[in-house]
């Protein structure tokens, strides 16, 4: 009784301050005034529900507002935010930390406790010059989903090469079924699909490791490198897997046709989990990785996912790096998987991915994730959006390969 009491009379005396104003502010039950934080992010609010309602139940004393921006404009909004001293206190970085740290945008986080609760691994990409300057989320990958029993119906197993990869278009496409659904309105599916390869005949060979840093230094090119690689991912082009109609497609018009049973495969990662079973709770959902040129395992797209950053100009550092903090949590790395699979790179934390991620085991096994612009590029953001852009051109049919590789070349020299 006397806990329900004193439930109500907090709940009054919190109503009171909303109604009269006290303190300039809301109030916790404890008395500390409650402060809002403004956390914007590229992936959706539904693939951090779990862990923002964690969040809000651990730190009664904070109110995290999410503000969601899609990718393709987040490093604009951000910027103009940030140069107008508008900006949030929290951010989701990902290969534009670099950048944010050089331009003193971003709060040094070395000294913090909690860093020390994390991989190595996970923390490499937001290390500069010896200082840490966000901690990671769940690591993320990138794959084509299927449909499991349209490929059932079919008689099509998953493919281990690029050319059963195309078979499977010309195959559903000779039955009247639309093979892959394609975004290609935004500048990243045939981006990373093309990696996709890369990863497979480039980036699996011991003797191009070195190639990211000569690459960061000026040394190494990708329209000499990447070209073969790169050349070979076009036949999805060249025999129509891909189709100029596909660039006024946009990701949510995509991610639907998918869902909803009017396209056999879509490239996408977990995050679009939640998305497509809310449109579709009976569809059979499958993952495989993205083929090379010889049978494999295949290579996912993919590494130390996004992380959180704080604003260096933030008003509330001390309860972001509460929010950091508590994120360093198991029970946090759990919150952030259910509802955007990856693992954890909290040490001692591991997490079962599911049956749909079955066709990708071989592939997590031997290591085969990788996306060099997020884990070793400087500037990689910009890098891989002109590439994109200009891959969008390659589909229409007014660039080459060779040129669009050039571009993402140019954009690193600039």
């Amino acid at each position: 009784m006397k806990t329900r009491l004193l439930k109500t009379a907090c709940t009054l005396f919190v109503s009171a301050v909303l109604i009269i104003g006290l303190g300039g502010g809301l109030t916790g039950c404890n008395g500390d005034k409650i402060v809002e934080l403004r956390f914007m992010g590229y992936n959706s609010e539904s693939s951090r529900a779990t862990y923002l309602k964690y969040l809000d139940e651990q730190l009664p004393n904070i109110k995290i507002t999410f503000e969601f921006v899609r990718q393709e404009d987040f490093n604009s909004v951000l910027d103009t935010q940030l140069k107008s001293g508008k900006g949030p206190d929290i951010i989701e970085v990902g290969g534009n930390t670099k950048a944010l740290a050089a331009a003193g945008h971003l709060y040094d986080l070395t000294r913090q406790n909690f860093v020390k609760d994390y991989a190595h691994s996970g923390l490499s990409a937001y290390i500069i010059h010896d200082k840490i300057y966000a901690t990671p989320l769940q690591s993320w990958f990138e794959g084509i989903f299927y449909n499991k029993k349209i490929f059932a119906d079919n008689e099509i197993s998953v493919p281990k090469s690029l050319d059963e990869f195309i078979e499977i278009h010309t195959t559903l496409g000779g039955a009247g079924i639309k093979p892959q659904a394609m975004g290609a309105q935004s500048y990243e599916p045939m981006m990373k699909q093309s990696i996709g390869i890369v990863n497979n005949e480039f980036y699996s060979k011991t003797a191009n490791r070195g190639f990211d840093a000569d690459f960061n230094e000026g040394k190494a090119f990708l329209a000499e490198q990447w070209l073969d690689a790169v050349t070979a991912w076009s036949r999805v082009i060249d025999e129509g897997c891909l189709t100029p109609d596909m660039l006024n497609v946009s990701y949510e018009q995509a991610l639907a046709e998918f869902a909803e049973g009017n396209a056999a495969m879509w490239e996408s990662g977990p995050w679009a989990v939640n998305d497509i079973l809310e449109i579709n709770p009976d569809i059979e959902l499958g993952m495989f990785p993205i083929p090379g040129l010889t049978e494999g395992p295949g290579w996912l797209v993919g590494g130390p996912g996004s992380a959180l950053a704080i604003n260096a100009k933030s008003k509330h550092i001390k309860q972001a790096l509460q929010v950091l903090d508590k994120t360093a949590t198991p029970d946090a790395q759990k919150a952030l998987v259910k509802d955007n699979s990856g693992s954890s790179f909290l040490v001692g934390v591991s997490v079962d991915l599911g049956d749909i991620y079955a066709d990708c085991q071989a592939a997590f096994q031997a290591g085969n994730v990788y996306a060099p612009w997020v884990v070793a590029w400087n500037f990689g953001d910009d890098i891989v959006q002109a590439y994109g852009d200009s891959l969008k051109q390659v589909l229409a049919g007014t660039k080459t390969v060779e040129q669009a590789l050039k571009d993402a070349d140019n954009k690193r020299l600039k």
